[in-house]
């Protein structure tokens, strides 16, 4: 890793890639775990079954397609498809966002 320090920040040079660290940033913080939260309820989804619980109730069904790996719910009024990671501990922000984007005002991400 090559550090080179800038104004504004710190970027920061890693093999996969280089990113602006802004003044006050850590990478620690930057890797700051997220949560989804349903809005209505208030509830942190700590699990998928409490993720499925509420996203029947908005319409979506289990959709069993040939890859084993993945936790997927469709909807028959729409083309979209939610495909999560089996294992919920890498159920990450990005898979967060797919869900927020496709059940608006129902939803949103924040820091734990």
């Amino acid at each position: 890793m090559v550090v080179c320090e800038k104004m504004s920040g710190v970027w920061v040079f890693k093999k996969e890639g280089f990113r602006l660290m802004e003044n006050g940033e850590t990478e620690r913080s930057r890797l700051k775990k997220k949560v989804l939260v349903h809005v209505a309820s208030g509830e942190v989804v700590s699990s998928y079954g409490s993720l499925e619980q509420i996203l029947s109730n908005l319409g979506w069904e289990r959709y069993y397609g040939r890859d084993l790996q993945l936790y997927q719910f469709h909807k028959h009024s729409s083309t979209d498809l939610i495909s999560l990671p089996k294992d919920f501990s890498k159920f990450t922000s990005v898979y967060m966002y797919d869900i927020v984007i496709k059940n608006p005002n129902v939803f949103h991400v924040r820091d734990n």
